[in-house]
């Protein structure tokens, strides 16, 4: 089997796919343009972030078999019209979970304690001590939105820090350390909003004005899931009335953005969709890459 690695995985997984048997090529700067020309003479693909599979390339690629996404969420591929062309599609959702969920509590930690604000002035020499009075995150309440795999990891931590957990996702019935609530629950009840769900038609702009409407008054956002979960334009307008004292988002709904608006904001810090770059997540993320390949290869 033909495998075509279109983004960055780790060395050792190309080699133990290698060992097994498959003839892997990589070629991580390949651009859209180039895979219809490349990707046919391939039964398989490996892609993260960067990489799209839509159909158009789909419908060139006839000797196409498996596509593997390194991450989270299948939303750069047509998976279900891959699938009806007798494809496999499959992703390594639990790789990156805890590396994500690090990030959005550490991201709580800063907006709790103004940290990027006190790094600034600290730069450019200034001495604020008396501007930056913060609050404790325990005993505070953290709304969930979505409780898979990077939730529940989010909420295990939140709740070891003394958080009382409120999750909200149509698709789970029972999480431990949380209690499941409705959306409008979560909105009106947490002080603190996590975004821990794909994007689809359904979670598109799903936080908008008339959620922001029915959230506590300094409420603050985190979203290290997708973006264009959350409407960016109701959001700046949230966070510039103060209805949202500080959001941190490592997403966006364009990447990289073309508006810099909601990043400049003061209350605002943000990353270049950064949640599951680690070194551990990265080693785990090639693993079940090649591990699920190696199987494949096995069973066709």
């Amino acid at each position: 089997m033909k495998i075509l690695v279109c983004d960055k995985t780790e060395t050792d997984a190309i080699e133990k796919m290698r060992l097994a048997g498959l003839t892997v090529d990589t070629n991580f700067e390949i651009t859209p343009e180039e895979l219809p020309n490349v990707l046919p003479n391939y039964n398989g693909c490996v892609v993260r972030s960067r990489t799209k599979i839509r159909q158009p390339l789909i419908d060139v690629c006839p000797n196409l078999k498996v596509i593997v996404r390194g991450g989270v969420g299948l939303d750069t591929i047509d998976a279900d019209y891959a699938r009806s062309k007798g494809i496999t599609v499959m992703n390594t959702p639990k790789a990156s979970s805890a590396s994500v969920a690090e990030l959005a509590i550490g991201y709580m930690f800063m907006l709790a304690r103004s940290l990027y604000k006190a790094s600034s002035t600290m730069k450019a020499e200034k001495w604020e001590k008396k501007a930056f009075e913060g609050d404790e995150i325990g005993g505070k309440t953290l709304g969930l939105i979505g409780i898979g795999n990077i939730g529940k990891e989010v909420a295990k931590r939140a709740s070891a820090l003394g958080m009382t957990v409120l999750a909200y996702d149509p698709y789970v019935k029972e999480a431990e350390s949380v209690r499941l609530v409705t959306l409008d629950d979560v909105l009106a009840q947490a002080d603190y909003i996590s975004l821990h769900l794909p994007k689809t038609k359904e979670s598109a702009d799903m936080i908008g004005a008339p959620q922001f409407g029915k959230m506590k008054p300094g409420v603050r956002i985190v979203n290290c899931a997708r973006g264009g979960i959350i409407n960016e334009q109701a959001l700046f307008e949230a966070l510039t009335s103060g209805k949202v004292a500080g959001a941190a988002l490592d997403v966006f709904s364009e990447e990289p953005p073309t508006d810099w608006k909601l990043a400049k904001l003061e209350n605002v810090i943000c990353s270049p969709h950064i949640g599951a770059a680690t070194k551990e997540a990265q080693g785990r993320v090639g693993a079940e890459v090649a591990e699920k390949l190696i199987e494949f290869a096995k069973n066709t």
